[in-house]
């Protein structure tokens, strides 16, 4: 299992959850068109070369929720699915302690998408 995610504080806030246990791939940024930031300027090669031992089951995208971390998210699963990866992405939501009233449309619409069984 490997989690990619854009920036290697993401990879100290991962480690704080104390939950994941796999490796990490950093892709030193996220795709954004307007700042003139390609796929080709991430470490995304070197994750293609990282699953094709074939060692890897699963991808765990930790992209960051804003358009930039979504469009790099959506790039990367479709380039890793066709490889017969399972990718998955992190939930996105409310956080602990908030208030639903406080929260914007798109938070909430995303924690329903998110949304597991009791």
């Amino acid at each position: 299992m490997i989690c990619v995610v854009e920036d290697p504080r993401d990879v100290l806030a991962m480690e704080r959850t104390r939950e994941y246990k796999g490796l990490y791939h950093v892709l030193h940024g996220a795709i954004s068109p307007l700042d003139g930031v390609g796929p080709d300027e991430l470490k995304i090669a070197e994750l293609l070369s990282r699953v094709q031992g074939g060692e890897v089951e699963e991808i765990i995208i930790a992209t960051n929720p804003r358009v930039e971390g979504e469009a790099t998210a959506i790039y990367l699963a479709k380039i890793l699915k066709p490889l017969g990866l399972k990718v998955t992405r992190i939930a996105h939501g409310l956080p602990v302690g908030s208030d639903l009233e406080y929260a914007d449309e798109v938070t909430l619409a995303k924690a329903l998408e998110g949304r597991r069984e009791m």
